[in-house]
């Protein structure tokens, strides 16, 4: 029923862990799994070949690794979901009951954004990504996102952008059309922790604000880091 699409790079660190928490589902929930690699040189191949993953390879850039994911899918839903995710517990039934009550609906969902750390900082993120769901309509893809392939495909899928892709996709599903999943999708912190909290929220907000004036996703990504 499902399509999983994880696009990787260089993601050894994370994608067992994430696959391990995919496998509740599989045989229930999830008709395949598919990593679409940008060209990884650590051991991510190794790991999703052992765990009996699709594997497509391509050219790096999030937004059209995903697009080719997605391209290649054979499920009636697809779920896209960063390598150093883990859905928490329960999130096979959060997603059977919303799927089960959007079969028909243009609708599309993502999971509740959690970090793999206690430390007040991470807390103080979680709320402001709350609060920015809420007001704004823009999680981010580390919070998974959920649709049917119809839906998908009526919105024209995945710009092939280097990033921002997941902002580019959410706003044409708008945030009268995206629920909030009470499941907690659990992402690695070890990019806020290596470049400090505070910095690196910083760095976000800023390459948000600098998407939205309309500067070029490319040199958006080069700040980025």
């Amino acid at each position: 029923m499902i399509s999983v699409v994880i696009p990787t790079l260089n993601a050894e660190a994370g994608l067992a862990a994430t696959l391990d928490r995919l496998r509740v589902g599989t045989g229930r929930l999830i008709q395949e799994i598919i990593v679409s690699d940008g060209g990884s040189l650590d051991a991510t191949i190794e790991i999703a070949t052992r765990a009996n993953c699709r594997v497509l390879r391509g050219p790096p850039g999030r937004g059209e690794q995903l697009s080719y994911g997605a391209r290649q899918a054979e499920g009636r839903w697809l779920l896209f979901l960063h390598a150093d995710t883990c859905l928490a517990a329960g999130w096979e039934d959060a997603a059977s009951e919303f799927m089960r009550r959007t079969a028909t609906a243009r609708r599309a969902a993502v999971f509740t954004f959690k970090l793999d750390d206690s430390a007040k900082s991470a807390l103080v993120l979680e709320q402001i990504v709350a609060l920015r769901g809420r007001a704004l309509g823009l999680p981010y893809g580390d919070q998974g996102l959920l649709l049917s392939r119809r839906f998908y495909d009526e919105l024209g899928g995945f710009r092939p952008l280097p990033i921002m892709e997941d902002v580019d996709l959410v706003r044409r599903i708008g945030r009268t059309r995206l629920e909030t999943l009470a499941v907690p999708a659990v992402t690695s912190s070890d990019r806020y922790r290596r470049d400090g909290y505070l910095p690196r929220m910083a760095r976000n907000a800023a390459c948000l604000l600098l998407y939205f004036i309309g500067v070029p996703p490319k040199s958006i990504a080069r700040i980025y880091g």
